[in-house]
């Protein structure tokens, strides 16, 4: 979802054309613009009967309206964002959701930015399951950029999805194991940040990020090694990131993020970009990604039909 520093005209159209192409998956979280972002949201969807999409956000973690990671006045990222898990906050961050959504249920709603807070979420965790009783809240899962929260909160609590950002990419594949252990329990994977805030998306870049942050030069090393490849095989660098990421059999959904209808084009493009076996076996014998590993098929089409 687009956050602040993307005015409402343009968010609008990124959700309408989105709509236009068929997506009926929509994530968001109070913590995108402080709630701006599920504002948007609601506007853009009220065109939409509500069976007809999947509406995801998330509790835990907000920050000052309208502001982005870093606000005016901050010293460094994040720094006015506000964590609470308690039963209570959780109740009130859900009723917000709804009110800013225009919806009365969410289909998923994800602990969000656990990884300091293992012990409080789990008060918020039960929350969730009362307003899941109530007939609000469908499946609770938990979304993170880190894979050992996850796994430990899946050893303590019950969930059925995760959201996992920026640890299954082409430059970091961290997350194996834990899709490992969600296809063995069945849990639906979102996959996030498959562009790794941006350095996958396109290469060369003058100012390329990892991580929202300036991408040092191992990771600016590494992604031209990608591209070099994806050169050799005429693929672009984007298409070989998303495709990647959608090969793997616990994935069920892929966020695209996009801040503009080109940017959507693009990644729509790129994920029905012919690619050929030879790129994996290349990128495979670089030691860029593991052997074995999970790889698109050529019946791409049906496989997203299938999701």
């Amino acid at each position: 979802m687009p956050p602040a520093g993307v005015d409402d005209e343009a968010a609008a159209s990124v959700i309408a054309a989105a709509i236009g192409h068929g997506i009926r998956f929509f994530d968001v979280a109070p913590l995108y613009g402080g709630g701006l972002a599920e504002e948007r949201l609601g506007r853009a969807l009220a065109c939409l009967p509500r069976d007809d999409y999947v509406l995801c956000t998330k509790t835990g973690v907000t920050r000052p309206y309208g502001e982005t990671a870093m606000p005016r006045g901050a010293a460094r990222r994040r720094e006015f964002d506000r964590w609470d898990y308690g039963a209570k906050a959780t109740r009130a961050s859900i009723q917000a959701s709804l009110a800013r959504l225009r919806v009365d249920r969410l289909d998923v709603v994800h602990l969000h930015d656990v990884e300091d807070h293992l012990d409080d979420c789990l008060e918020a965790h039960d929350e969730l399951q009362h307003l899941r009783s109530e007939g609000i809240v469908g499946a609770i899962g938990i979304g993170s950029n880190l894979t050992q929260p996850v796994l430990h909160l899946l050893a303590r609590a019950e969930f059925s999805a995760i959201l996992l950002a920026g640890r299954y990419t082409l430059l970091d594949q961290s997350g194996s194991a834990l899709l490992d252990v969600a296809r063995e329990r069945g849990l639906g994977v979102v996959a996030g940040g498959v562009f790794n805030s941006g350095v996958l998306a396109a290469w060369p870049q003058p100012a390329p990020t990892f991580g929202y942050e300036p991408a040092d030069r191992e990771i600016a090393a590494r992604t031209a090694r990608i591209a070099f490849v994806c050169g050799r095989h005429g693929v672009p660098l984007a298409a070989a990131a998303l495709q990647f990421v959608l090969a793997h059999p616990a994935v069920t959904t892929v966020l695209i993020g996009p801040r503009s209808v080109a940017e959507l084009e693009a990644s729509l493009a790129a994920v029905h970009e012919p690619i050929p076996d030879a790129l994996w076996s290349d990128l495979e014998a670089q030691k860029i990604i593991p052997r074995a590993s999970p790889r698109p098929g050529t019946s791409l089409e049906s496989v997203l039909q299938s999701r």
